[in-house]
C-alpha cells in the first residue's frame, strides 16, 4: 500500500486502500467473524487464502491504518484489532454485499448476512460498529440494553445452516 494516493480522487484514494481483494475479505473476516489471529485468518477463510498472501495483506491493513497489531510475546500469538478507519468500512462491505446479492450467484448461508444488514439499515450497521469499537478499541457501547448486532447475525447464519430460515 503506498504512502500517497495516485491522485487526489476520494474513490482512487479508497480503492488504493481497500480494493485489493484479498484485504476486503481479511478484513471481512476480522469484522464479521470476530476472528483476530493469524491462524484464525488463514484456516477459516472459505476462499482460500494463501498464508504468504494472507501475511502481506496483514502488514498492509497495519501499515495502512485499518488494522493494529499486538507485539506477541515468546510463545504468544499476534492479535489483531481494527482501527476507528477499519471499523468505518462497515457500510462499505455492506454496500458490497447488497450488491453481490443482486447481482452475483451467492447461497443462502453466506448471504443471510448481507441481506440482514441490507434489511436493518444504518440503525443495525451502527448497533455493529459501537459493538466493534467496544470489542477492539475498548470504548463503551452506548447503548449496551441492545441486541449485540454479531449475534443477530451469528444466530440467522446458524439458523440457515441448521435449515431454517432467516
Amino acid at each position: 500500500m503506498r504512502d500517497e494516493p495516485r491522485s487526489g480522487c476520494a474513490i482512487n484514494a479508497a480503492v488504493e486502500a481497500l480494493g485489493d481483494q484479498w484485504s476486503l475479505i481479511v478484513l471481512r473476516d476480522v469484522v464479521f467473524g470476530g476472528r483476530r489471529h493469524f491462524r484464525e485468518l488463514l484456516g477459516h477463510s472459505q476462499e482460500g487464502i494463501a498464508s504468504n498472501i494472507l501475511s502481506s495483506r496483514l502488514k498492509a491493513l497495519v501499515a495502512g491504518g485499518l488494522l493494529t497489531q499486538e507485539s506477541a510475546g515468546r510463545g504468544r500469538r499476534a492479535r489483531y484489532s481494527l482501527t476507528e478507519a477499519g471499523i468505518q468500512t462497515v457500510p462499505i462491505m455492506v454496500a458490497l454485499g447488497s450488491w453481490g446479492l443482486r447481482h452475483r450467484p451467492t447461497t443462502p448461508a453466506l448471504a443471510v448476512r448481507a441481506r440482514l444488514l441490507e434489511e436493518g439499515g444504518e440503525p443495525l450497521w451502527t448497533d455493529l460498529m459501537d459493538e466493534l469499537r467496544e470489542d477492539h478499541l475498548g470504548v463503551p457501547r452506548p447503548h449496551p440494553e441492545r441486541p449485540r448486532a454479531s449475534r443477530l447475525l451469528r444466530e440467522a447464519y446458524e439458523r440457515v445452516l441448521a435449515g431454517g430460515s432467516a
